[in-house]
């Protein structure tokens, strides 16, 4: 699609603010979150950020996930992850790392800490019915391996799914397997820089995590999620330096049936994912 053919700009449509929380072992978050199907097919985004070690030092000790797809994405700092299927490896700023917990996985994931302390974004996916009891993958990508184009001003890195600029340029990330035919990239905008892209997908997600962002008018602060309408292209638009993660994806449209760490399409399959996490099965 090229800028002459743009006919439907998105807009915001609603702001989710995050809020403080804490996960694991007493790791302070920022978390924004919506089980109801407002943000399908996305679950969850937890923003881990500080330069005080008490903050995250505990990390998040060996714990169990069905049903949802993970995807970790790392500013500065690290993060160390350990899994039940033997896999061990580190993440590191501009990395990412992607699970597909399916059936069941148990792990862990550990902060380690650059100078600027450890700067980190989780984000849950929701696996439709048909994939929830799958066999659990795992995998690392690296920053290099990450494609990026350049706009007036800004800059837009696509982890997975593909981004088209609007004069037709278009990139695709690595992560081509997410839940929902999901894309995730990193839009980095300096003052006055503005990015503009191509994107008809159902669900279209900003969330701001440095500066703010105009869309159509409508500011979007640091900590806010914003669910853009339907439309064909989005323009993204900074007075100062800012940057976001950008989020699309299809809806899968189901039940969500959430509890802790598991995610399921009814009260009777969580039950069933329950039982198999008390007895031992639940990665069989």
């Amino acid at each position: 699609m090229s800028a002459g053919q743009f006919t439907a700009p998105r807009s915001v449509e609603r702001i989710i603010k995050s809020h403080p929380s804490a996960d694991g072992d007493g790791v302070q978050i920022r978390r924004i979150h919506d089980f109801g199907g407002g943000i399908d097919p996305f679950l969850m985004l937890d923003e881990l950020g500080s330069d005080q070690p008490d903050d995250y030092i505990g990390g998040f000790p060996s714990h169990p996930h069905r049903g949802i797809q993970t995807l970790t994405y790392v500013i500065h700092g690290g993060l160390a992850h350990e899994d039940h299927m033997g896999h061990t490896s580190t993440i590191r700023a501009g990395d990412a790392q992607w699970m597909h917990t399916g059936r069941g996985i148990v792990h862990s994931e550990m902060p380690l800490t650059d100078s600027q302390g450890l700067h980190a974004f989780q984000l849950w996916l929701n696996l439709a019915a048909k994939d929830k009891l799958s066999p659990a993958t795992y995998r690392d990508v690296r920053s290099h391996e990450m494609p990026h184009f350049e706009a007036s001003g800004g800059k837009l890195t696509a982890l997975g799914g593909k981004w088209t600029r609007d004069d037709g340029t278009h990139i695709e990330g690595p992560l081509n397997a997410l839940a929902g035919n999901a894309g995730i990239a990193h839009a980095s905008l300096e003052s006055g820089g503005t990015l503009k892209l191509a994107c008809v997908q159902t669900t279209l997600l900003i969330y701001v995590f440095s500066g703010s962002v105009e869309i159509e008018g409508q500011r979007v602060d640091a900590g806010q999620l914003a669910r853009l309408s339907s439309g064909d292209h989005v323009t993204l638009h900074a007075h100062r330096d800012s940057q976001a993660l950008v989020l699309a994806g299809t809806p899968h449209n189901e039940p969500i049936a959430h509890y802790g760490p598991f995610v399921m399409n009814s009260r009777d399959e969580l039950e069933q994912t329950l039982q198999a996490y008390r007895d031992g099965t639940l990665t069989e």
